[in-house]
């Protein structure tokens, strides 16, 4: 008999691990993920907004553990038909499914989003490292011994590399790549517990939606255009589908783009850069950079910034005296709002203080759109984007909104200069 402990969860109940995932939740790798909040500074706004990276990895792994049950339940003749799994291969990768949602946040940056622009630069794709590749490198690193030796690995053979390359989509993995689906990709256990989750902290309804209809009716389906098999959902959770499309939107819009909020992440960005001894954070190529990463955490900039330091963001955090939003324009704008917008920046001038646009917030909506699986009277299926189904999803439009901040001591003047503005252009906002 394997061992199991219940750990009571707010948003899913009971989430059930055993010794092999209990001794890797308490590697200081995983604890420190208690020291890192899922919304960075958003408790300025939702004062609620105090849970972690930690709870939320603990979620994920209890939903795509579900999500991967209903699959193999349901298309189990598929998959053994047409993938050739058999049930020990199946039971394998769950629990390569299990480890890789439970570690796949393991390296993120302090304050989640808002610290990855201090990423620093990969030479081989010269871009910023993503917080990906420092979670693939502490699993390889840093957790293999506790995942390869443990004497619950004994019939699975799995290799803390089988794990990062599977969050990286690397082919190395085989067949078990379908199952990425269920840690990225339009239908992910991740986003469907953080909108639950941060819903739910936040004290909002925005993000709600029907998992339990969605959790029955997720498939798996060859794609004609890809000629592979992906995660997809059947027509009868095409409303389950849109439900989780509009939490997303709504989400983005009430919340993650919220413009206190957003001006809460550029300031904890500028404190947390004066703060660094080379002002990013340092690279995962080496076990002890990846250590020096590691050690960055909420817990430890929190307390450099109520000692004084951080700068002049740190003062403004301090203080809370944040930049305020002066002008917006509509979630949508057309092009006489990016003129007057345009307009408004130059004739501000020195007073602005932050330019901000949802196309460059980490957290995006983008309307991904979701297979849903069909059947004929003759029941052939056939694959079909929610998109092209569903009139809500087809009528939602990307937010591309702009705003324009001035600092706490320049609001006033910014204001009445943007009302000049306004008023002079017949109150066109």
């Amino acid at each position: 008999m394997i061992k199991t402990y219940e750990i009571r969860d707010p948003i899913h109940g009971f989430i059930v691990i055993n010794d092999w995932e209990r001794e890797i939740i308490n590697h200081p790798v995983f604890q420190r993920l208690r020291r890192i909040r899922q919304l960075a500074w958003t408790d300025m706004v939702y004062p609620g907004a105090m849970h972690t990276r930690f709870e939320h990895s603990l979620g994920v792994m209890h939903v795509a553990t579900e999500m991967f049950k209903q699959v193999a339940r349901r298309r189990q003749s598929f998959l053994v038909s047409e993938l050739g799994y058999t049930p020990s291969g199946l039971d394998r990768d769950l629990v390569l499914v299990r480890l890789a949602s439970l570690l796949h946040d393991v390296g993120h940056a302090p304050f989640s989003h808002a610290g990855e622009g201090l990423m620093p630069i990969n030479s081989e794709t010269d871009r910023p490292y993503k917080h990906e590749y420092y979670s693939a490198a502490a699993i390889t690193h840093l957790l293999a011994d506790i995942i390869e030796n443990h004497q619950l690995n004994q019939n699975y053979g799995i290799k803390a590399r089988d794990i990062a390359d599977f969050l990286n989509g690397r082919a190395s993995v085989g067949r078990a790549l379908l199952w990425r689906g269920l840690v990225s990709s339009q239908l992910d256990a991740d986003r469907a517990d953080y909108l639950l989750r941060d819903s739910h902290h936040i004290g909002v309804a925005y993000g709600r939606y029907d998992l339990q209809r969605l959790l029955f009716t997720i498939t798996v389906a060859n794609d004609r255009e890809t000629d592979s098999p992906t995660l997809a959902v059947e027509e009868g959770g095409m409303h389950a589908a849109e439900g989780l499309i509009l939490a997303r939107y709504m989400m983005f819009t009430q919340v993650y783009f919220q413009h206190t909020r957003r001006a809460y992440d550029y300031h904890i960005a500028g404190a947390v850069k004066t703060l660094l001894p080379e002002t990013r954070f340092p690279p995962p190529t080496s076990v002890a950079s990846l250590n020096e990463y590691l050690a960055w955490n909420d817990w430890r900039i929190l307390g450099l910034i109520d000692a004084g330091g951080g700068g002049n963001e740190g003062r403004i955090l301090r203080a809370r005296n944040h930049h305020r939003r002066v002008y917006e324009t509509p979630e949508t704008p057309q092009q006489t709002h990016i003129q007057l917008f345009q307009e408004v920046l130059e004739k501000m001038g020195q007073d602005v203080a932050l330019v901000d646009r949802a196309e460059s917030s980490w957290y995006k909506f983008e309307k991904d759109d979701i297979p849903i699986l069909r059947r004929s009277t003759g029941g052939k299926e056939s694959l079909k984007p929610l998109s092209s189904l569903s009139s809500v999803v087809h009528g939602l439009k990307a937010v591309n909104q702009m705003r324009i901040y001035a600092s706490h001591s320049d609001k006033e003047r910014a204001r009445k200069c943007v009302d000049t503005i306004l008023r002079e252009r017949g109150g066109l906002s």
